[in-house]
């Protein structure tokens, strides 16, 4: 039975349901040296694991699966992508050399077959699922694996933080490949073999951008600004071939019509929900799940700038919000007050030394060099622009300051961020690494780590803390167990510390499908549940025609 979500959102926890018991998460702790992680905590109650199969009986396959995407795309190049829209429609038709299951962050076989076999400390052997062939008909060879590889390493391309570990991957014989890794026996390698996704060496940048080849269950037909369509892939060979004639998704930005998609029935999945449509999508028949997850809304300062060059100002904006009136006002009750970078769900969360609440005195207390005017800038987003207009009453009160608020699309907000001409004091935006992976060091690199963000948006690079962070990152990745958690917990403690780029709020995604009633089309869906970050998981996914 759906839960409403007035019925979840008060309470100390928005999410205590039977699937956060079963569902443990998250994490890649190296404890789990196999690498099985434990599944994502989260998801309504009434949310089936992914293989439940379909609650409308009838016949299977051979319809159109639609999907109605909050996001729109740009870049599809499967070596450098994070649009929410392309990465998931990728998701469908690259394989990673393992694939990731969004739904619980587990790992299994992708394009290579069997776990790495460790021939010394730091050298280990893949090998390559027989007889994989891309769409083309052209054959998955190693030269494929490591042109794919190299680009993904390339200076400037989105992953190369998560690859740091992997020196290198050469060709052993026609079927085998040998890794060579920095970490002796790397408890992630699987995890971070699986952001490494495959297109053939001759696919040129440009076309892997425009319209990438893969050897996964689907291949694209048509891509344009406003939709793909996709195509089974008849040269699969893999365990999840597509069931359906084709597959199409939407790029459906404006949430009306989005919600208006999915009640008649023109979508069968739609993602990113808005909590005040939940009821009226579930009265229509669908299943809503809510699913916890990173999803992050997080604020970010110009450490470049006085005041926020001292960790007592920053702190004071922390206090300064109110966070119960954004939950309520800009998600219905969606989101949670964060204790720590994790959610509180994830295997690896350790409450930190330092958790803020809203906390007007306080805030007075430690922002004395809080004056004149403050540049807040915001990301287009619904929510994160709520939140915005709610942080600035909350400053302009706390601190008796003006704020200047700029909301804009996210490639014009980062642009003039990238300036680096100090126009700008703090930024609320949404940022949800996890749809890379789930493994705690991915998480933490993606804004921590050597990269754009703490070289020059945030700029906190030159910073003794930031020093002791990544130290720490290094030697968790060496560490197992208490060890590994113990360097974590410091890292969780420093950065809520220092808060010069934090959650402000950690969302809960609500995703709708017509899986346990016959859409107005008549057509339903059968495996298919909510996953915790952007985009949608379609692996075995297909319609059901009553």
């Amino acid at each position: 039975m759906w839960i409403s979500p007035t019925e979840k959102r008060m309470g100390e926890n928005m999410l205590e349901n039977t699937n956060l018991s079963r569902r443990s998460f998250l994490g890649a702790s190296s404890i789990a040296a196999a690498l099985g992680l434990a599944a994502c905590g989260g998801g309504s109650s009434n949310a089936p694991a992914a293989d439940d199969g379909a609650a409308v009986e009838g016949t299977v396959g051979g319809g159109s699966l639609t999907v109605g995407s909050a996001y729109g795309p740009s870049s599809f190049d499967p070596q450098n992508c994070s649009s929410a829209f392309c990465l998931s429609a990728n998701m469908n038709v690259v394989e990673g050399l393992y694939d990731i299951d969004f739904h619980d962050y587990s790992v299994s076989d992708g394009l290579c077959v069997g776990d790495p076999v460790w021939v010394d400390d730091n050298t280990c052997e893949i090998t390559l699922r027989a007889d994989a062939k891309f769409s083309t008909g052209d054959p998955v060879t190693p030269e494929d694996v490591i042109h794919s590889f190299e680009r993904a390493k390339a200076d400037g391309m989105m992953y190369v933080s998560f690859l740091t570990m992997i020196e290198s991957i050469e060709k052993k014989d026609d079927t085998t490949l040998t890794v060579k890794v920095t970490i002796p026996k790397f408890s992630l390698i699987k995890e971070r073999l699986g952001i490494i996704k495959v297109t053939p060496a001759s696919l040129s940048d440009d076309d892997a951008a425009a319209k990438p080849i893969g050897s996964g269950p689907w291949m694209y037909d048509e891509v344009s600004d406003t939709y793909v369509t996709l195509l089974p892939n008849p040269n699969y060979n893999g365990a999840h071939p597509a069931q359906d004639n084709d597959l199409r998704i939407d790029s459906m930005t404006d949430a009306t019509a989005r919600v208006t998609a999915q009640q008649e029935g023109t979508t069968l999945i739609s993602e990113s929900v808005p909590p005040e449509s939940i009821d009226q999508i579930a009265a229509a028949g669908c299943r809503v799940d809510q699913v916890e997850g990173f999803g992050t809304r997080f604020i970010m300062f110009n450490v470049k700038k006085a005041p926020w060059d001292k960790k007592e100002n920053r702190q004071a904006v922390m206090y300064a919000l109110n966070t119960d009136n954004m939950i309520n006002n800009a998600f219905s009750g969606l989101a949670n007050k964060p204790t720590c970078y994790l959610p509180a769900s994830f295997t690896n969360y350790h409450e930190a030394a330092t958790v803020y609440a809203y906390d007007v005195d306080k805030a007075k207390e430690l922002g004395k060099d809080i004056s004149g005017t403050i540049e807040l800038r915001t990301t287009d987003n619904a929510q994160v622009v709520a939140m915005g207009t709610q942080a600035q009453q909350d400053l302009q009160d706390a601190f008796g300051v003006k704020v200047n608020l700029t909301s804009d699309q996210s490639p014009a907000t980062y642009a003039a961020i990238d300036q680096a001409d100090d126009s700008w004091d703090i930024l609320i935006a949404p940022g949800d690494p996890s749809c890379f992976g789930g493994d705690t060091d991915l998480l933490l690199n993606w804004w921590y780590g050597d990269n754009i963000w703490m070289q020059t948006r945030c700029a906190w690079n030159t910073s003794d803390e930031w020093k002791q962070v990544n130290t720490l990152m290094a030697d968790a990745l060496t560490k197992s167990g208490d060890e590994q958690q113990e360097c974590w917990n410091q890292v969780f403690d420093i950065i809520a510390d220092n808060c010069v780029l934090y959650p402000v709020l950690q969302v809960i995604t609500p995703t709708a499908s017509w899986s346990e009633t016959v859409s107005p089309a008549g057509t339903a869906v059968q495996n298919f549940s909510g996953i915790g970050t952007t985009g949608v998981a379609l692996t075995d996914v297909a319609t059901v025609t009553a």
